[in-house]
């Protein structure tokens, strides 16, 4: 009898039930991401909208340049522009050091001097036919020769920063101005070197024989320059330029170099400034060793800094005001230099933002329609501030009467009224009246500083209640 292995059916039923299969043991839910393939997006195109406002400031900017000629249509006039057209270039390729990188250099007329004669240089070999250049493109060799004497005596420059960088500069200024008298091949010695900008054929009528036509190349080269500048703050070696300014021991941290940022910002710098340097050997048809001495660094520092130099617009007002105060100022009084002084002093005194930093901060209360409030103060303030300013001016030109133009007797004529420059009355009357007004203008001072900071205060809160929302 065979015998047959049968089931246990008294088994317990899960003995007899079939496997689970294997996939019931994977957990449930998405898949790890590694193990996902994605598929590739299809080219997205984001839209971004127009600055209208700096289209609209360019637009202004480009009219503005165009149409002054064609108000102030006098020979003096016309050259006063092209005196700004060249300051501002000069300025602003300045600031590229002091306002962008924090560099205080007090020798920077080095390379828009030499840019000077290396463009008269230029104008003159096309004079002689030795170079075929148009005479519109001399001033792009200035820019050259800046650049490369920037290149030269900027590796060595850059290599410190802080006072010890503006010493060097200092005393490379120097250097180069004794140079200017010891190089006579180059320099022209004490009378420098002439050309004339009225060579070779017109060009649509074009000679740069007027002035007018000189101005509107000036113009061009103003505008054109003005916005390079302003892109290099958009670039990153613009953003690394401020990030040395501001902390630069975290700037080497991160890896970057700081004197190659510095020597690169030197460098851009120098080729604007002979830019500069060549327009101004055009429009004077003469480059002497003034030209790189330490009074045109001086001024290029002092004007950018009353102008703005943390703004990009400010060495612009700067520029212009330079202009005014070197030509118009000096002509009026023979104490523009004290004036001047003084204004600097109260510049930094009580805006050291300069023009452009007084210009931002009431652009800032005007967007939030507290400005209304404060336009009594100001009043309170220009009024004082213009009695002391007659009254101190009253002194200064007595003074200076009395010392300068003796042989000529005391009587003095200043602003119409005759003074007598040794009358106990004049004195008496311009002690008091300053007085007067440096009394007035402290009471108004304080008045408008506490408007000034409740203004401030609410326009903080309403910041704060708009960054809640």
């Amino acid at each position: 009898m065979s015998m047959a292995v049968q089931p246990d059916m008294a088994a317990s039923p899960a003995a007899i039930r079939p496997a689970a299969p294997v996939l019931a043991a994977v957990p449930s839910g998405p898949p790890p991401v590694a193990t996902v393939r994605r598929q590739p997006s299809p080219r997205s195109y984001h839209f971004k909208p127009w600055n209208v406002g700096r289209a609209l400031i360019w637009s202004l900017f480009a009219v503005t340049l165009l149409v002054v000629p064609l108000l102030w249509t006098t020979s003096f006039a016309q050259t006063m522009l092209c005196q700004m057209g060249i300051g501002i270039i000069a300025c602003l390729a300045y600031n590229i050091l002091l306002g962008q990188g924090g560099m205080l250099s007090f020798g920077h007329a080095v390379y828009s001097g030499l840019g000077g004669f290396v463009a008269i240089h230029a104008l003159n070999a096309v004079s002689a036919g030795s170079l075929h250049l148009p005479v519109s493109l001399v001033p792009i060799a200035g820019g050259l020769g800046g650049l490369f004497f920037a290149a030269l005596l900027g590796y060595v420059t850059t290599k410190k920063s802080g006072t010890t960088f503006a010493m060097i500069t200092l005393g490379l200024g120097e250097l180069v101005w004794s140079m200017s008298l010891m190089l006579p091949e180059f320099f022209g010695g004490e009378g420098g070197v002439s050309g004339n900008r009225v060579v070779g054929e017109k060009v649509f009528g074009i000679s740069f024989g007027p002035q007018i036509q000189l101005y509107y190349l000036i113009a061009v080269y103003c505008f054109v320059c003005t916005g390079l500048m302003f892109a290099l703050t958009r670039t990153p070696l613009g953003r690394m330029l401020n990030a040395v300014r501001d902390n630069p021991e975290r700037v080497e941290f991160i890896g970057y170099s700081t004197q190659r940022v510095r020597y690169l910002a030197f460098m851009i710098s120098g080729f604007f400034a002979g830019i500069a340097g060549g327009l101004s050997a055009l429009n004077t048809e003469i480059v002497n060793a003034e030209v790189v001495g330490a009074a045109r660094s001086g001024s290029y520092l002092l004007f950018v800094f009353l102008g703005g130099a943390t703004f990009f617009f400010g060495p612009i007002i700067g520029a212009v005001l330079m202009v005014v105060a070197l030509v118009l100022l000096s002509e009026l009084t023979q104490a523009w230099l004290l004036y001047l002084g003084l204004v600097f002093m109260f510049m930094v005194m009580f805006a050291p933002g300069g023009v452009a930093g007084l210009v931002m901060m009431n652009l800032r209360v005007a967007a939030h329609g507290k400005l209304g409030r404060l336009w009594t103060g100001y009043l309170a303030l220009a009024g004082t501030a213009a009695t002391v300013l007659l009254a101190a001016a009253v002194c200064i030109e007595m003074v200076y009467h009395l010392r300068l133009n003796e042989a000529l007797g005391p009587q003095m004529n200043f602003l119409g009224v005759t003074l007598d420059a040794k009358g106990l009355d004049a004195w008496c009357g311009a002690a008091l009246l300053l007085l007067t007004g440096a009394g007035l203008f402290e009471v108004s001072r304080r008045h408008f500083a506490q408007q000034w900071g409740e203004a401030q205060e609410e326009i903080e809160r309403e910041m704060k209640r708009r960054e809640a929302l």
